[in-house]
């Protein structure tokens, strides 16, 4: 096999294959956001970072092919890039996980501040209001700080607790000066219409805000993404210290003292010759 361990040398072609295979699969996943976000709005704001994702996992994808290269024809070139490279791809991404840690608090402000903006419920606009609408049927809760209160006397059909939602979340009765609400407000329909509503004493809503839940999904949410980006940079140290191992075996001289072989017999010189001259 050469100067390479074969145990140092399947275990660092092992880690460079799975490595290929993860950019592989972030390259995929990186490609089908770009396309679901594309026709957004937001488009403008994130493609700067789809770019950066672009060229980080397409490098990492090629240099585990150099480092699979390197190793199985024990090219040194090859090892060093994929060294050099994974390091530098390393150090990125320690960079960006420290920089994703200290905006933790910051993106949870961003999110507070712009729900609080929402502010009278009642007259938040149309768009507000159906995510608003999506958010408490997703999270089973109701209003942003002060529970169904924030909407007032108009209590919208998404914050309505069903008899199966009651066993495993806290439901409280509204009081009978509220009603449901059928339609979003500000919508298209009539005033008429737009009124119409449910009273009924024995309705639950759900008790809990849903601004207090959000941020904690928003945090544990970028924790998860650190997470994952920290076991990503372990893996790519590994297979750098692998690299690092296999060119100081490559460099490794073992010294072999020469062997001669010869034709000619060597001269002896009979020992009952030399007697009998003396």
């Amino acid at each position: 096999m050469g100067r390479i361990h074969i145990c140092v040398k399947r275990t660092f072609i092992f880690v460079c294959v799975l490595i290929g295979i993860i950019s592989t699969l972030l390259l995929a996943i990186t490609l089908f956001g770009h396309g679901y976000f594309h026709q957004s709005e937001e488009i403008e704001d994130i493609l700067p970072g789809i770019v950066v994702l672009y060229v980080l996992e397409a490098a990492t994808l090629v240099l585990s092919i150099f480092g699979v290269y390197g190793a199985r024809k024990e090219k040194k070139w090859a090892v060093v890039l994929f060294s050099v490279g994974m390091s530098l791809a390393s150090l990125y991404l320690f960079v960006e996980c420290v920089n994703g840690y200290q905006s933790k608090h910051e993106m949870e402000e961003l999110t507070r501040e712009e729900h609080l903006a929402m502010m009278p419920l009642s007259g938040a606009n149309q768009t507000d209001l159906e995510g608003l609408y999506n958010m408490q049927t997703n999270l089973k809760c109701c209003g942003l700080v002060q529970g169904y209160q924030d909407w007032g006397t108009d209590i919208p059909l998404s914050c309505l607790c069903s008899d199966e939602d009651s066993t495993d979340f806290t439901c409280v009765a509204p009081g009978n000066n509220t009603r449901f609400v059928i339609h979003y407000p500000n919508s298209d329909l009539s005033e008429d219409d737009d009124h119409k509503g449910l009273m009924d004493e024995h309705m639950l809503v759900y008790k809990e805000p849903c601004l207090p839940i959000l941020i904690s999904f928003v945090g544990y949410d970028i924790i998860l993404i650190i997470g994952t980006l920290v076991a990503l940079k372990v893996l790519w140290d590994v297979g750098v210290v692998l690299a690092i191992t296999i060119l100081c075996q490559m460099r490794r001289k073992v010294d072999v003292p020469p062997v001669i072989f010869t034709s000619q017999p060597p001269q002896y010189r009979e020992l009952c010759d030399t007697a009998e001259s003396v």
